[in-house]
Protein backbone atom coordinates (compact mmCIF):
# COMPACT_ATOMS: atom_id res chain seq x y z
CA UNK A 1 0.00 0.00 0.00
CA UNK A 2 1.31 3.40 -1.00
CA UNK A 3 1.21 6.43 1.27
CA UNK A 4 1.59 8.80 -1.69
CA UNK A 5 0.28 12.30 -0.96
CA UNK A 6 -1.25 13.66 -4.19
CA UNK A 7 -0.83 17.24 -2.90
CA UNK A 8 2.89 16.91 -2.11
CA UNK A 9 4.05 18.30 -5.45
CA UNK A 10 1.43 20.99 -5.99
CA UNK A 11 1.90 22.47 -2.50
CA UNK A 12 5.67 22.72 -2.93
CA UNK A 13 5.39 24.17 -6.43
CA UNK A 14 2.95 26.79 -5.09
CA UNK A 15 5.45 27.70 -2.36
CA UNK A 16 8.19 28.10 -4.98
CA UNK A 17 5.87 30.24 -7.10
CA UNK A 18 5.35 32.58 -4.14
CA UNK A 19 9.12 32.97 -3.75
CA UNK A 20 9.71 33.91 -7.41
CA UNK A 21 6.67 35.83 -8.74
CA UNK A 22 8.81 37.95 -11.10
CA UNK A 23 10.16 34.88 -12.92
CA UNK A 24 6.75 33.24 -13.18
CA UNK A 25 5.44 36.22 -15.13
CA UNK A 26 7.41 34.79 -18.06
CA UNK A 27 6.12 31.68 -19.81
CA UNK A 28 8.48 28.75 -19.84
CA UNK A 29 8.85 25.03 -19.44
CA UNK A 30 11.38 22.62 -18.04
CA UNK A 31 11.51 19.11 -19.44
CA UNK A 32 13.15 16.69 -17.02
CA UNK A 33 14.24 13.08 -16.85
CA UNK A 34 15.44 10.69 -14.15
CA UNK A 35 18.01 7.91 -14.31
CA UNK A 36 16.66 4.57 -15.50
CA UNK A 37 18.22 2.58 -12.68
CA UNK A 38 17.59 4.96 -9.76
CA UNK A 39 15.09 7.56 -8.66
CA UNK A 40 17.31 10.63 -9.12
CA UNK A 41 17.05 13.52 -11.56
CA UNK A 42 19.52 13.19 -14.44
CA UNK A 43 18.79 16.12 -16.74
CA UNK A 44 16.69 19.14 -17.57
CA UNK A 45 16.04 21.21 -20.67
CA UNK A 46 14.77 24.79 -20.29
CA UNK A 47 12.67 26.81 -22.74
CA UNK A 48 11.81 30.41 -21.84
CA UNK A 49 9.61 32.88 -23.72
CA UNK A 50 12.03 35.73 -22.90
CA UNK A 51 15.78 35.78 -22.37
CA UNK A 52 15.80 35.71 -18.56
CA UNK A 53 17.96 32.64 -18.02
CA UNK A 54 20.57 34.65 -16.08
CA UNK A 55 17.83 35.92 -13.78
CA UNK A 56 16.44 32.39 -13.41
CA UNK A 57 19.88 31.19 -12.32
CA UNK A 58 20.96 34.15 -10.17
CA UNK A 59 17.65 34.31 -8.27
CA UNK A 60 17.99 30.70 -7.14
CA UNK A 61 14.85 29.64 -9.00
CA UNK A 62 16.71 27.18 -11.21
CA UNK A 63 18.44 25.47 -8.29
CA UNK A 64 15.26 25.36 -6.21
CA UNK A 65 13.22 23.86 -9.04
CA UNK A 66 15.89 21.26 -9.83
CA UNK A 67 16.05 20.28 -6.14
CA UNK A 68 12.26 19.98 -6.02
CA UNK A 69 12.17 17.82 -9.13
CA UNK A 70 14.83 15.55 -7.67
CA UNK A 71 12.78 15.29 -4.47
CA UNK A 72 9.59 14.55 -6.45
CA UNK A 73 11.29 11.74 -8.38
CA UNK A 74 12.71 10.24 -5.16
CA UNK A 75 9.37 10.57 -3.36
CA UNK A 76 7.47 8.88 -6.19
CA UNK A 77 10.06 6.10 -6.12
CA UNK A 78 9.66 5.58 -2.39
CA UNK A 79 5.87 5.38 -2.82
CA UNK A 80 6.05 3.23 -5.98
CA UNK A 81 4.08 5.93 -7.80
CA UNK A 82 4.23 6.02 -11.59
CA UNK A 83 5.04 7.71 -13.81
CA UNK A 84 8.16 9.04 -12.13
CA UNK A 85 10.99 9.17 -14.68
CA UNK A 86 10.00 11.97 -17.08
CA UNK A 87 7.87 15.07 -17.14
CA UNK A 88 7.50 18.75 -17.82
CA UNK A 89 7.00 21.75 -15.56
CA UNK A 90 5.21 24.65 -17.20
CA UNK A 91 5.11 28.13 -15.75
CA UNK A 92 3.74 31.56 -16.50
CA UNK A 93 0.98 33.82 -15.24
CA UNK A 94 2.33 33.32 -11.71
CA UNK A 95 1.82 29.55 -11.57
CA UNK A 96 3.91 26.37 -11.78
CA UNK A 97 2.36 23.11 -12.99
CA UNK A 98 3.87 19.66 -13.36
CA UNK A 99 2.86 16.97 -15.82
CA UNK A 100 4.34 13.49 -15.50
CA UNK A 101 4.89 11.71 -18.80
CA UNK A 102 5.35 8.05 -19.76
CA UNK A 103 8.95 6.81 -19.87
CA UNK A 104 10.62 7.51 -23.19
CA UNK A 105 8.31 10.36 -24.17
CA UNK A 106 10.62 13.39 -23.75
CA UNK A 107 13.45 14.53 -25.98
CA UNK A 108 15.82 13.81 -23.07
CA UNK A 109 15.15 10.07 -23.38
CA UNK A 110 17.80 9.81 -26.07
CA UNK A 111 20.38 11.56 -23.87
CA UNK A 112 20.34 9.92 -20.42
CA UNK A 113 23.41 11.83 -19.17
CA UNK A 114 22.39 15.29 -20.41
CA UNK A 115 23.23 17.99 -17.88
CA UNK A 116 21.33 21.02 -16.71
Amino acid sequence: MSNFDPNFESVRLAMLAQQHPDILDVKGEVVFRAEDNEDRLSGTSWTLEKDIFDQVTESGFKLHLIELLDNFVAYRGQCYETPRKEGVVRFGDGALNIEWLPDGSTHLSDHPKMGE
